[in-house]
């Protein structure tokens, strides 16, 4: 490894460059507070505790895990390990802390930067060579401390790991607020999606179209309302489900597995963004009648009445002909619009506007933690319709909006791909020397090696420091 490392780098193990594992002196007053830090408050992407409690010493000393100001803490169990949860204690109360028993500590030696050691040990390269090093049962699987001590770490001189560290921050400070805003893509899009339908299932999307097109209008057994204080136009009518749908029906409780035995059955899981998801497809022999009975036709609209989540009550997903002759199950109910009043897809627009989904949701009933709405409910649902021809424009301008939603949509899936990447792509960089340029001034890191050797045998040999000798104050290895 010496041999690709630049100018005036080392290769050194974890055990050299720090100490892993160390204890509390025992000479330190019991009530004396510390800060305590269990499990949770280590972030997977960041080094500061989420949170942090206190709590007097004597409580937490036996049992847990011991640290101090400036220790780079490293979850050492399954999955907190591969999520990536580590920190650098920082701002701890009296400089020390006790933590979950499910931590290594590692102390950096001579001025060893924490962040430097931070950063390393966040490398996903180093948590997949962790997970080939695990030992323990299934769900127990945790780091040995022998991975750590034998982990070799490309160690720069100390004023480079500095500048390293000075310019990751400053890069994934860029990466982390570049996530942020992507995070706020989908969201947008998800008003964008709901605006395009409140717009169009109350003529306001076609009201350009209806002045070039004034003759058209509903059937007189229409009633011309308003629907939740939205003035509709003259040829627009607020009407139930249940006025225009020819029937409505639910799906078959009779088992289907997977195998591609008898005929398909659409269940919850196919229930996709407003169309039917052909993944996972399950599958059930049917006699004819019930068969017959539970036919999916090309239009037909499949509605989940039942789920622990009421977000997904009332999902819905239009039938179309790679659908044609399927059957569904119990959970879902068919409506099957009368294509004379109203087309599929504009039925289908309208029930996952805004204004149905608080119809749908706020009375939701709940039994043992089930949503449901059954087929009386689903009947008495309220949209606004307007003619049919107005309906086929809006369809067109509808699918129209929502396939710019869909590339702006895949773009952004492109673009956070992308961006997941460069933390682990920047960390890779900084540890082959190839982030900040190298100064020749600089103290080589062999020669920072040699003087921690140095130190620890003198410690070793109680040189350095005496049982007798004063505690002295802990002092962070944190760059401000």
């Amino acid at each position: 490894m010496s041999d690709e490392l630049p100018q005036g780098w080392v290769a050194a193990t974890l055990e050299e460059i720090s100490e892993i594992n160390p204890r509390h002196p025992r000479d330190i007053e019991a009530r004396m507070p510390v800060t305590f830090v269990p499990m949770p408050a280590l972030s997977e992407t960041n080094w500061i505790f989420q949170f942090a409690e206190e709590r007097p010493l004597d409580a937490v000393r036996k049992g847990y895990t011991h640290f101090a100001e400036g220790d780079v803490l490293f979850a050492k169990i399954t999955p907190c390990m591969e999520n990536g949860k580590a920190a650098v204690a920082t701002s701890l109360k009296n400089g020390l802390g006790c933590g979950t028993t499910e931590l290594h500590v590692l102390r950096p030696r001579g001025g060893i930067e924490s962040k430097f050691i931070y950063y390393f040990i966040h490398q996903e390269s180093f948590r997949r060579e962790a997970v080939r090093n695990f030992t323990g049962t299934a769900g127990q699987l945790r780091v040995p401390v022998s991975f750590i001590r034998e982990t070799v770490i490309p160690l720069p001189p100390l004023f480079e790991q500095r500048r390293i560290v000075t310019k990751l921050e400053k890069l994934l400070g860029k990466v982390d607020a570049c996530q942020k805003r992507l995070a706020k893509i989908q969201v947008i899009l998800k008003c964008f999606r709901q605006s395009v339908l409140a717009a169009a299932c109350s003529g306001r999307l076609t009201a350009d179209w209806r002045k070039k097109n004034p003759q058209l209008s509903l059937p007189d057994s229409f009633k011309k309302n308003s629907q939740d204080n939205v003035e509709l136009p003259d040829t627009w009518a607020s009407v139930s489900v249940g006025d225009v749908i020819a029937n409505l029906k639910y799906g078959t409780a009779k088992k289907c597995e997977h195998g591609g035995k008898g005929v398909p059955v659409l269940r919850i899981p196919n229930i996709g963004e407003g169309v039917v998801d052909h993944s996972d497809l399950k599958y059930a022999i049917l006699d004819k009648k019930e068969l017959e009975s539970l036919r999916l036709d090309v239009g037909d609209i499949l509605l989940i009445r039942s789920n622990g989540s009421v977000s997904l009550v009332g999902k819905t997903a239009i039938v179309r002909k790679s659908e044609n002759g399927f059957t569904y199950a119990g959970y879902l109910i068919r409506i099957r619009p009368n294509q004379q009043l109203i087309l599929p897809e504009y039925l289908n627009f309208a029930l996952a506007t805004f204004d149905v989904r608080l119809q749908i949701e706020v009375p939701a009933r709940s039994t043992s933690g089930v949503n449901n709405i059954n087929s009386d409910e689903v009947r008495k649902l309220q949209i606004a319709i307007g003619p049919l021809t107005e309906q086929e424009e809006i369809i067109l301008r509808v699918e129209k909006l929502f396939k710019l939603a869909d590339t702006i949509d895949v773009r952004y899936v492109k673009a956070k791909k992308f961006v997941d990447k460069l933390t682990q792509s920047i960390l890779a960089k900084a540890f082959r020397g190839e982030l900040v340029p190298q100064d020749p001034n600089d103290e080589p890191a062999e020669k920072l090696l040699e003087r921690i050797h140095g130190l620890k045998n003198q410690s070793e040999l109680g040189i350095v420091k005496k049982k007798s000798e004063p505690i002295p104050t802990l002092k962070s290895n944190v760059m401000n």
